[in-house]
């Protein structure tokens, strides 16, 4: 898991819900219209902007956040590191044989494997890398636009409580409570947007930074491996992708 999501997610609602109850009561605050209208309105929009997979895609990656911890580019090195070896004791065919769970890693090693040279090889990984930023992209921006339309639906809310509240003005003692049902599409809005349609935009950025990172680490190891580099040239290279304080050695 996702340590630093989950504590997120957990100190936010959990500020927000105790602030709540030291100023009044949290019943005041749930309006199941206002939901609708917001919640709804976002993933009809949503789901309007972007073609369903799309958006299927994006909360399932959105899942991701939560479940699975990123991958430390030191283990990539240390790999890359020793292909290098293998590839220089046993040659190059013999990374046929290596079995590695990472498709892009197990790609690398069959196209070095199968003897293309140097331009095969950087054009098809970097297709690889591209590919997988605009992939990522999609789901990012998912998130982002739904950021936006949250609030947008909000104010929406807020003005159809405005114009109900105007109609009713012969009873002065129900304007407070039904400016107060108004405002609460403005809040959800401003909630989900800013607690977590922006923050998950945000985090899948930064996993995607990552696995590029990953990807950039196998794609420079693997030219390396088919230019018989030394194992220890290789890591200082590959290093370099790493801040000095966090790399492990060899």
């Amino acid at each position: 898991m996702d340590f630093a999501s989950l504590f997120g997610i957990f100190a936010g609602i959990s500020l927000i819900i105790g602030s709540i109850l030291l100023g009044g009561d949290l019943e005041s605050f749930v309006n199941v219209p206002s939901i609708m209208i917001v919640f709804g309105g976002t993933l009809a929009a949503t789901f309007l902007t972007f073609p369903f997979k799309d958006v299927m895609k994006a909360f399932r990656a959105a899942a991701f956040v939560f479940r699975n911890k990123q991958p430390d580019p030191n283990d990539t090195i240390q790999t890359m590191v020793k292909l290098c070896a293998l590839a220089r004791k046993k040659g190059l065919m013999s990374l046929s044989q290596v079995d590695v769970d990472d498709p892009f890693l197990t790609k690398s090693c069959n196209l070095i494997a199968d003897n293309a040279d140097a331009k095969t090889i950087r054009d098809a990984l970097r297709i690889e890398i591209d590919s997988l930023k605009m992939r990522h992209f999609n789901g990012q921006e998912v998130f982002r636009k739904m950021a936006t339309y949250a609030p947008a639906f909000g104010m929406l809310g807020t003005l159809i409580g405005l114009i109900k509240m105007l109609g009713d003005l012969q009873d002065p003692s129900n304007i407070g409570p039904s400016m107060a049902i108004a405002l609460l599409t403005t809040f959800y809005g401003s909630l989900l947007a800013t607690m977590f349609f922006m923050p998950i935009a945000g985090k899948l950025k930064s996993r995607t930074v990552n696995q590029v990172i990953q990807l950039e680490i196998i794609y420079e190891g693997a030219i390396s491996v088919l230019q018989s580099a030394n194992p220890r040239m290789v890591y200082e290279k590959l290093s370099s992708f790493v801040p000095a304080r966090y790399r492990t050695g060899i």
